[in-house]
């Protein structure tokens, strides 16, 4: 019972408590995806029932995590299942709790706004915003921004980021941006500055379904 709740798992090798970084990765996608739909339901359809739902899992999700232990957390749950033939990649449980502590707190202020008080506003529109932002990083770059302000508020060494972050390394040649890079960077903004320029008018006109005659084309 001890072990089940508990926050990291001891991993043979490891000095402290770690977590599998791609799993939280995974669960991290799910959240997101989950939210980003809810919200364009909202703008598109104006239909906030979603998003109380998803908001609701959040908040029990990041509760279990932060209280119990990752190990009973649904989405993290879903995670492992999706990545179970994946090696893991071990992280430092300390900072992911301090970080999820973060967005236990942003998921309460959603929670109590949007379906205890059953209202929206700037604020949660700022917080929801901030929560998908976290996400997305988590998700698609293995960037954990909660993290990141860990050291501001404890001493200790953050050990075993994603990528070997907290070490001091030399990075690679494959790793390094060339100048050749920045400047096709730079060309495609151009390029798109210039499509924007020339074509927008004809890149707004709505598309026709592909299979439609042309008579009723031109009927129209």
């Amino acid at each position: 019972m001890r072990k089940i709740i508990q926050f990291g798992e001891d991993v043979p090798g490891y000095s402290i408590r770690v977590l599998n970084e791609r799993e939280i990765r995974a669960a991290a996608g799910i959240l997101f995806l989950a939210t980003f739909i809810s919200l364009m339901l909202i703008l598109f359809k104006d239909n906030f029932l979603p998003v109380k739902y998803v908001v609701t899992v959040f908040f029990a999700d990041f509760l279990i995590r932060v209280f119990i232990s990752p190990r009973l957390s649904p989405t993290l749950i879903l995670g492992r299942l999706i990545v179970s033939r994946q090696t893991p990649e071990y992280v430092g449980a300390r900072q992911k709790q301090f970080a999820w502590i973060i967005g236990l707190v942003l998921s309460a202020i959603m929670f109590v706004f949007l379906v205890i008080v059953n209202a929206y506003s700037l604020v949660t529109g700022l917080t929801c915003l901030i929560c998908l932002v976290f996400l997305f990083f988590e998700s698609a770059f293995g960037i954990c921004l909660g993290c990141k302000f860990y050291p501001l508020f404890f001493k200790d060494k953050v050990q075993f980021c994603p990528g070997e972050v907290c070490k001091r390394l030399d990075r690679q040649d494959i790793q390094r941006t060339s100048g050749w890079q920045w400047l096709v960077v730079l060309m495609m903004v151009i390029f798109i500055s210039l499509v924007a320029s020339f074509l927008n008018d004809y890149y707004s006109r709505a598309p026709h379904y592909l299979f439609e005659t042309a008579s009723a084309q031109s009927s129209k």
